[in-house]
């Protein structure tokens, strides 16, 4: 069965990852999914991450992040959903927590972190939130 909601099936996967205090998780690879993890590496929520091949499909295993024993991530929410798309401009772009938070944001020039989205002035498709 096809899946509706890829991105949203990984964001769960690193979610349930962390509660079972698992250091690497696995899940089917895509170009948008490898380019958030990029942004999570960036600011520091996960280890890293690398493509594997495994019968003829790519993977991504990812390895979750600690601190202490406790997950670096408290809070991950998917906020575009196949159902219900959420743009923002630049200067509608949310604050997560404060400012605490990353907003991940597909734009034209790829997909960023919300102060790297503000700093090159571009709105895009709000992708999920990371506390």
């Amino acid at each position: 069965m096809a899946m509706s909601d890829p991105l949203g099936d990984m964001l769960t996967r690193i979610r349930n990852g962390q509660h079972a205090s698992k250091s690497v998780i696995t899940c089917p690879a895509s170009k948008l999914k490898a380019s958030v993890l990029d942004v999570l590496v960036q600011e520091g929520f996960i280890r890293g991450y690398k493509v594997a091949e495994q019968d003829n499909k790519k993977e991504l295993q990812i390895e979750l992040k600690y601190d202490q024993g406790e997950p670096v991530i408290n809070d991950l929410k998917r906020v575009s959903k196949p159902g219900r798309r959420v743009y923002r401009s630049v200067g509608e772009m949310p604050r997560f927590m404060n400012g605490l938070g990353v907003t991940i944001v597909s734009t034209p020039r790829g997909v960023l972190a919300d102060h790297a989205a503000r700093e090159q002035n571009v709105g895009g498709e709000v992708l999920c939130q990371i506390f």
